[in-house]
């Protein structure tokens, strides 16, 4: 029953992370969080900007929270993790830490409540954002990219064709008139020849 539930729910993981990333975090980085909103008929994204001070990790189930001062005022947030209303998730920063749950940031404001960086260099995303459909038809594009290519070939060496018979055809028309103007013209040399035999 449980090897049922856990095939389910990697396949819904899968499904829900195959149109998004989720990039590598951990609690006291600064994350920024694009969610969906609807109001009405029309949904805009706003984005939510904080310190992520705790981290769920239940499969399906899996939730952060992200904490950030407004207005004076500390705000916090659980979002899921692979909720279809969070569209994007960013690390701004990332933090050097040494707790899972970073509650004790409720209590310290101003310069207190800072994080010092720490650069973990390049990671590789939790779940990375997978392309199956568009290299097929990009394949079927270049496809047809390569018969769209191969047609205009294919139809000018039928014109080509075409042009070297027109050719033939005319050149023996040509041939034929250099031949008859170069009879005329021996035909006239003879009668010359003749009147000025008669003249004499």
């Amino acid at each position: 029953m449980s090897n049922l539930l856990e095939t389910f729910e990697k396949q819904q993981i899968e499904k829900l992370t195959s149109k998004k990333r989720v990039p590598a975090f951990r609690p006291g980085d600064t994350l920024k969080v694009t969610v969906r909103i609807t109001e009405g008929s029309k949904s805009r994204l706003q984005a939510f900007e904080g310190i992520c001070i705790a981290r769920k990790n239940n499969s399906v189930n899996s939730n952060f929270t992200v904490r950030k001062i407004s207005h004076g005022e500390g705000v916090e947030r659980v979002f899921p993790l692979f909720s279809p209303l969070v569209e994007k998730i960013e690390v701004v920063r990332k933090g050097d830490v040494r707790r899972a749950k970073l509650y004790y940031l409720r209590e310290l404001s101003g310069k207190k409540a800072r994080i010092a960086d720490k650069d973990r260099g390049d990671e590789a995303d939790q779940y990375e954002y997978i392309e199956e459909a568009p290299p097929v038809e990009e394949t079927k594009t270049a496809d047809t990219d390569t018969k769209a290519v191969e047609e205009p070939k294919a139809q000018d060496v039928e014109v080509k064709k075409e042009e070297t018979k027109v050719e033939e055809e005319v050149k023996p028309a040509e041939e034929s008139k250099e031949e008859a103007a170069e009879e005329s013209s021996k035909e006239e040399e003879i009668a010359a020849e003749n009147k000025s035999d008669e003249n004499k």
